[in-house]
């Protein structure tokens, strides 16, 4: 048995989510919102945090910006069903605003354990929260986008959030283009993975 299989497990993860009461997110959400798509895939995408109709519904990206989402995976395609898709914190924060830093560290450890459990061989950034905790504290996502990071035998593609592309339509081809190399980077056949540290 491997040290990953001992020290992460599907079971283990969603019993110390369930009831979760690690951050003040906990006060205000309807569900906790763990993961959509394929366990096992080898394309991972991450968000920041759930929005209104994903804390009702206790699935990732189902609101506007899922939809837009949907599109363009499809645009560049790539199937949703196939790739699996979580954000770094697993409650809704009030009002839509970004996760605040202990917020943030807080959830981290499921989050650490999802990417160990997937083992994925591309992970997408989805705005500059998920960013900032997986490809550098620092980015700048306007200037570093689709900037492609090699970490531990996988890729790390930065890109846009998708609630971004509706107030700025003009960036969209660039998301698009984000998720082309995402896809070449797939099938250039990459190793699994280690957890992020």
């Amino acid at each position: 048995m491997s040290m990953t299989t001992l020290r992460f497990s599907w079971y283990k993860l969603y019993s110390e989510l369930q009831g979760c009461v690690k951050c003040r997110l906990c006060e205000s959400r309807t569900n906790i919102v763990v993961a959509d798509g394929d366990p096992h895939a080898e394309m991972m995408f991450i968000g920041e945090g759930p929005g209104r109709e994903e804390d009702e519904s206790g699935i990732p990206f189902v609101g506007a910006a899922g939809r837009l989402l949907n599109e363009l995976l499809e645009e560049a395609g790539i199937r949703r069903k196939d790739v699996y898709i979580c954000n770094v914190v697993k409650c809704r924060p009030p009002q839509n605003r970004d996760p605040f830093p202990d917020e943030a560290e807080a959830c981290l450890p499921h989050l650490r354990a999802q990417v160990a459990l997937v083992r994925p061989k591309v992970i997408v950034c989805l705005g500059k929260v998920a960013a900032r905790y997986v490809y550098d504290r620092n980015i700048k996502i306007s200037q570093q986008r689709g900037q492609v990071r090699q970490v531990k035998g996988f890729y790390i593609v930065p890109t846009y959030h998708p609630a971004a592309l509706l107030r700025n339509e003009c960036w969209i081809n660039d998301f698009v283009a984000d998720l082309i190399t995402a896809k070449r980077l797939l099938e250039g056949g990459t190793s699994p993975n280690s957890p992020i540290e």
